[in-house]
């Protein structure tokens, strides 16, 4: 969806930006409904900033380049090269020879309703009754819940919350604002359910607020009072606007909003208070002017149920399957499998908006890029170069190339973790920087001075709502190539950087392999047929049940994995491409769930199934491949695993590994780059005990047969989780396992349980041998160059002079 882009909007100068932007936010802040300053429902922002139409394209097919520039800049491809930090080594694709000017593309954000056949402009309202359940998430400044308001010059009617968060209801001329018009009722409560009702009398020229069924305020007007008139404005729910600005949006939940042209009785308000949101006012009431039971669940329109068909459009897609005002969301067990939101009749509906809602950028596209039919599939990035404040900077969109669609098949496929890359972007629209090469930790990095949407998996909307999904069309910044997860000095990385290691290594070593992202196994289940081995690479964390299932069926008709991630398949999500939307509802601040998510509201609206853990969802990690998340601990404190099966034929053949000289493997000598960090994964079997009862619900599952421990990371006075996602301390515990499985259904895995093991590969020549051995036996294939780096000890290298 892309919101209008013909409405004003602040510039903000390159300097100073954020000084103006907060004192907007202090103007709008102290200011009613009738006096606000202009509306920030556009924003300019600083530098440049741009993502690609796709994260995967096809040899010999266009790639489209979305940019916003305040500045020129030049263009250029590149495929990363065989030294991962060293830019030097990429090989040109598009040299950046062209200067493109300045282009500045907008943002819209935040979600609301929009109605475009509102209610007559210049009929008399000679009776009028708005009616909404509202559960605000913020309580300041000015919101619109229900409104047809364009303050200053268009003022019909509207609900309210005003910079106090107390309830107003208005009814105007329809022309100019006239403050006299405004009946106040008291603050709502933060996060709680509350029944709003505006009532309007044209006959006794009396209007009043009703709040939770009584009557909070009312004000009769004179009998010169000019006619009441909706006036030519927009409807709209969840906003209003100023000057033709779409702005003022409520941070809130709202439920069965519906507008009457009667003026609903103390008695009539009482009855739908009542029903807590689950009947519809009467239909057949020829007073019912619309009626917006909110029910789709899932989607970007709102239908009207009266006879009217006044449907909306909600303007950047809101959340839905959150329940409405009688559900209570922590009512449902974690795992009562049972529950069907769909056939709970306590349940409800209602859609979440949030003022920095943002999920597509709506940009047009400034650059197209063909990719040449010969190339290379493999990690490719754009590469934006410019100046600012004096300085140069190189802004990369990275995006894989896959194999031309009519070659051949290499014998492997090797996947990209794209979706654990989106989830932990934190900052979409991060500030510019000269140096690419930054720590990126869950929550971002310094967002852009103009204050835009700032939110991912790991970090919820500016108002506390839970982040429920992400935008497909937005910027990735953190999954440029420089990115890492750890201090200086420590280099280690868990997104797209940390999986370069493992792709540099193959290509080295001289292995044929093709590169896909999770998004194309999820909408191509069947991609992986004809290929001798899956190699799942990294921090390979969100997993969509087409995902699973894809990988299971693959294995099943005797196809193999090799599993050189950690934390793998731990969260599931769901993806809507027509919406252009990824979805993951995480439960269990513990773990990295939303601290304000309720069970109740992790059921997704792509699906109308659970979600949360794959192991609570039908999609256990341990049956597809053996092992389950251990927990996690610091990137600067990996580890290396102890041999625990030495003689394993996977340590013998076709290259023999000799443990004679050391029982520990899997990194450097001395330093961080080590194989075991930063989160692991472990067998059922070497699971802690529970450290509390067995929850309700919830059972031990029993380890499947035939899987063998080659070698594991333990640690005394572990902090690791029990299988119900519980942290304990153990006297030792296991932190990763290293297994060989030949799946009794089919299919052959080798699982590392381990997120760095890329990186660790040219730091331990056993690590290499041991790979090239699994690499043979999984898929049959050689390494037609290998090479052997000596043991790496970075503390005792000869220093230079």
């Amino acid at each position: 969806m892309r919101p209008s882009r013909n409405i004003p909007t602040f510039r903000l100068a390159r300097r100073g930006a954020a000084g103006l932007l907060m004192l907007v936010c202090v103007s709008i802040a102290s200011q009613p409904v009738g006096q606000a300053a202009a509306a920030r429902s556009a924003i300019e922002l600083q530098g440049l900033h741009a993502y690609a139409d796709r994260e995967s394209v096809p040899a010999g097919e266009i790639i489209r380049f979305h940019v916003s520039s305040q500045v020129p800049y030049r263009f250029g491809v590149s495929r990363l090269g065989l030294r991962v930090d060293d830019r030097a080594s990429d090989e040109t694709i598009l040299p950046p020879k062209k200067v493109f000017p300045a282009r500045v593309q907008l943002i819209h954000p935040g979600s609301y309703v929009r109605v475009k056949n509102g209610l007559p402009a210049d009929a008399e309202l000679t009776a009028l009754t708005l009616e909404c359940w509202v559960r605000p998430w913020k309580l300041s400044p000015w919101q619109g819940i229900l409104t047809q308001h364009d303050y200053p010059d268009r003022c019909g009617f509207g609900l309210f919350l005003d910079a106090e968060g107390r309830a107003v209801f208005s009814i105007g001329s329809g022309g100019a604002f006239d403050e006299k018009s405004l009946v106040t009722g008291p603050r709502l409560n933060l996060r709680q359910w509350h029944h709003l009702v505006g009532v309007w009398d044209g006959t006794a020229k009396a209007a009043a607020i009703w709040v939770d069924g009584k009557r909070a305020a009312q004000w009769h007007g004179s009998e010169l009072l000019p006619p009441r008139k909706a006036g030519p404005s927009g409807l709209r729910i969840g906003a209003y606007s100023e000057r033709g600005v779409t702005g003022r949006f409520f941070d809130g939940d709202i439920a069965m909003p519906a507008i009457y042209t009667r003026a609903l009785s103390g008695e009539e308000i009482a009855a739908r208070l009542a029903k807590r949101g689950l009947e519809a006012p009467n239909l057949n009431d020829p007073a019912l002017a619309a009626f917006w039971p909110l029910a789709e669940e899932r989607g970007a329109t709102v239908a009207d149920a009266s006879r009217h068909g006044r449907d909306g459009e909600i303007v950047n897609l809101g959340t839905w399957m959150i329940g409405g005002p009688s559900f209570d969301g922590s009512s449902v067990g974690r795992y009562d499998t049972a529950y069907d939101p769909r056939t709970d009749p306590s349940r409800g509906h209602g859609l979440r908006l949030a003022s920095d809602d943002l999920y597509d950028c709506g940009w047009e596209a400034t650059e197209v890029f063909r990719v040449p039919k010969n190339a290379r599939s493999g990690l490719y990035a754009a590469w934006f170069q410019f100046e600012l404040e004096g300085k140069p900077h190189r802004y990369p969109v990275t995006f894989v190339v896959n194999k031309a669609k009519r070659a051949a098949k290499a014998p492997l496929a090797l996947m990209c973790s794209s979706t654990t890359w989106r989830a932990y972007g934190g900052t979409p629209f991060a500030k510019n920087v000269p140096d690419e090469t930054r720590n990126w930790p869950t929550g971002g990095q310094a967002n852009d001075p103009a204050n835009p949407p700032a939110y991912c998996f790991y970090r919820d909307h500016a108002n506390g709502q839970p982040t429920y999904k992400l935008g497909l069309r937005m910027p990735w910044p953190v999954a440029g190539p420089g990115v890492r997860y750890s201090a200086p000095g420590v280099g280690y990385s868990h997104l797209m950087r940390g999986e370069r290691f493992t792709h540099v290594w193959l290509e080295k070593q001289g292995y044929d392999f093709d590169v896909i992202t999770n998004l194309d196994l999820h909408r191509d289940p069947e991609l992986l047929d004809g290929y001798r081995a899956l190699i799942i690479n990294g921090h390979d964390e969100y997993w969509s049940a087409k995902m699973y299932d894809g990988l299971d069926r693959y294995l099943k008709n005797g196809g193999a994995a090799a599993v050189l991630s950690g934390n793998t398949m731990f969260w599931r999500i769901s993806v809507d491409d027509a919406l252009g939307t990824i979805e993951c509802r995480k439960y269990g601040p513990n773990i990295g769930g939303r601290a304000l998510a309720s069970v109740g509201e992790i059921y997704h609206s792509a699906d109308g199934k659970r979600g949360s853990l794959m192991r609570n969802c039908g999609h256990p990690p341990w049956r597809n491949i053996g092992l389950e998340c251990s927990g996690w601990w610091g990137g600067a404190n990996n580890g290396v695993y102890t041999v625990a099966a030495p003689k394993h034929f996977l340590f013998q053949k076709p290259e023999r590994i000799s443990f004679a000289d050391r029982v520990v493997f899997g990194g450097s000598k001395s330093g961080h780059r080590r194989a075991c960090g930063h989160e692991g994964d472990i067998r059922l079997s070497s699971y802690a005990p529970p450290t509390g009862p067995i929850p309700a619900g919830a059972f031990l599952p029993t380890e499947p047969s035939g899987i063998e421990t080659m070698a594991s990371l333990q640690r005394d006075n572990a902090r690791v989780l029990d299988y119900f996602a519980r942290f304990g301390q153990q006297k030792t515990g296991t932190l990763v396992d290293m297994i060989y499985w030949e799946r009794p259904q089919g299919g052959k895995v080798f699982n590392a349980g381990a997120i760095a093991f890329g990186w660790a590969l040219d730091a331990d020549p056993k690590l290499a041998k041991l790979l090239r051995n699994v690499l043979y036996h999984l898929a049959g294939v050689t390494a037609r160059t290998p090479y052997d780096l000596p043991w790496l000890d970075p503390d005792n290298e000869t220093k230079g002079p």
